[in-house]
């Protein structure tokens, strides 16, 4: 029994030295490319900030001309960035205003965008970023809640650090409402 007990502790002594070992073992200092998601998300974060400009309609002309706030934030460690939007000079009261909320986030290989809409919906987008790594087009997925009226369509473009446009394709049951904002950033 005595034996066993030895025979045991050598054992464990040989399998942690082991483990020991390998934790010291030189790490390559060479990191992985990111994927093609990941330089996405990294283009999307160098957007926090406050950005206001004019919306354009072309289906509703009336709704043109507005100056709207958007609000960027990097979350979560990182790992979430929040797009707020709001017309400008309103007070933040989403009972009385509209304030449709984003999040973008990796999930996994993929850059997802769920749009909290006003309309009562959360439609999913998956992006990807443009060969020249200033455009990220986020395309329909799936949805949650009622489909009838729904963002279907986002374009983020980025024309230097202080100014960028967002396009974004409202459905309307089956009628798209496009509307494109021009925004400089305000901070």
């Amino acid at each position: 029994m005595k034996s066993l007990r030895i025979m045991l502790s050598v054992v464990l002594m040989s399998l942690s030295t082991v483990a020991f070992a390998q934790s010291d073992a030189p790490k390559s200092s060479v990191a992985p490319a990111p994927s093609a998601a990941q330089q996405s998300f990294a283009t999307m974060k160098t957007l926090a900030g406050e950005w206001e400009g004019p919306v354009t309609v072309p289906e509703a002309p009336e709704m043109s001309g507005s100056k709207m706030h958007a609000t960027m934030r990097v979350t979560s460690r990182g790992h979430v960035l929040v797009h707020e939007f709001q017309e400008a000079g309103t007070p933040l009261d989403a009972t009385k205003y509209d304030h449709p909320v984003t999040m973008l986030y990796l999930d996994g290989d993929q850059l997802t965008l769920v749009h909290y809409c006003d309309a009562g919906n959360r439609p999913r987008m998956i992006g990807k970023i443009s060969p020249d790594g200033k455009t990220v087009e986020f395309e329909f997925k799936d949805i949650s809640g009622s489909p009838e009226y729904h963002m279907h369509h986002s374009v983020f473009t980025i024309i230097d650090a202080n100014h960028h446009t967002e396009d974004w394709t409202f459905m309307m049951k089956d009628k798209p409402i496009h509307a494109h904002f021009d925004l400089h950033r305000t901070n």
